[in-house]
């Protein structure tokens, strides 16, 4: 990855001064999906945990990485799509309730077909959809990601596209800089969830976006640097399902220039630090632990053969869970 793609872009270095102060950050939060101890997906628990996403004032994100849409069967996915426009009220206005992922699976057909019959039934469930790599996307050259996207999103509203690094998936793909401008110049793209891990890319990303088009909404996945709404980002990231919260009282106190942000924000970033190491797809299973030390799911299992984290986390986790709830005042 080059961040210096397109130029030098001299103002990275200066972006990192140039905090934006009393901003609101867009926070969603990616939903996780828990599993019974039938190895069923739990779809009570998790429409219960879409209602607290949204009471808690953040907008919820579906069948992502978070919610293991990859290993959901396509009559899963829909399960889930249909829990969330049940749980979930219309926004009003032009936003979408929630968000939802189209995820392809490898089968016949044209990959543009099938991104956009997955589009279609997003947004038929009233949610809007952001396009989910896959195995067959990687394999394409830059210039034919962006041609496919600006086909896909064509004529509809607004979509929300996702670079995924190799960390969380195989076949995660981070682009060039000049592709990044290029998706970003799309009309019917309304933002981008970048998810590299590397303050840098994102920077770097933030800086072009002002520059070149203010109203782009770039969402860091940045669980190891969730301080990137300091500098211009909104957010989607699984690690706000964790306690959602938490992040909307953080949100609060940055818009309010209130000092106690650093704080309640030191203490989600430890979180995070600690869920989401290596192997970092195992994160899963530690919101699962927090989520069942919360009493918001009845079983925090992993699916069968989904990477897994040691027992001894689960103290840590509690005595996270302890002092963010001290923080907040509970």
């Amino acid at each position: 990855m080059d961040e210096r793609s397109i130029e030098s872009l001299t103002a990275i270095e200066s972006l990192t001064a140039a905090v934006r102060h009393r901003r609101r950050p867009r926070g969603i939060a990616a939903a996780l999906m828990s599993f019974g101890g039938d190895g069923a997906p739990d779809f009570e628990s998790f429409a219960a945990e879409l209602r607290r996403i949204e009471t808690a004032g953040l907008r919820a994100a579906v069948n992502m990485d978070t919610g293991y849409v990859q290993r959901l069967s396509p009559a899963e996915r829909a399960r889930a799509l249909a829990a969330a426009r049940q749980s979930l009220p219309p926004a009003g206005g032009s936003q979408p309730a929630f968000v939802a992922g189209a995820f392809v699976d490898e089968g016949p057909g044209p990959l543009l077909d099938r991104y956009r019959r997955e589009m279609d039934a997003v947004e038929r469930a009233g949610g809007q959809p952001i396009l989910f790599p896959c195995r067959e996307l990687g394999a394409l050259e830059e210039p034919a990601v962006v041609e496919l996207f600006a086909r896909a999103t064509d004529g509809r509203p607004p979509a929300l596209l996702f670079e995924l690094g190799e960390m969380f998936v195989p076949y995660g793909r981070i682009y060039t800089l000049d592709t990044f401008a290029a998706l970003m110049d799309l009309p019917g793209v309304a933002g981008l969830k970048h998810s590299s891990l590397d303050r840098r890319a994102e920077w770097a990303r933030l800086a072009l976006r002002d520059r070149r088009r203010p109203d782009f909404r770039l969402y860091t996945g940045n669980d190891l640097a969730i301080d990137m709404v300091m500098y211009g980002s909104d957010y989607l990231l699984g690690l706000a399902a964790f306690h959602p919260e938490a992040f909307a009282a953080r949100d609060a106190r940055w818009q309010a220039g209130d000092p106690r942000f650093f704080a309640l924000n030191d203490l989600l970033q430890y979180l995070g630090a600690f869920a989401f190491r290596p192997p970092v797809p195992a994160y899963r299973h530690a919101a699962a632990m927090f989520l069942g030390l919360r009493g918001r799911i009845a079983s925090d299992r992993p699916p069968a053969g989904a990477p897994a984290r040691p027992e001894s986390d689960r103290a840590v986790l509690a005595d996270l869970l302890e002092r963010i709830d001290a923080e907040l005042g509970r």
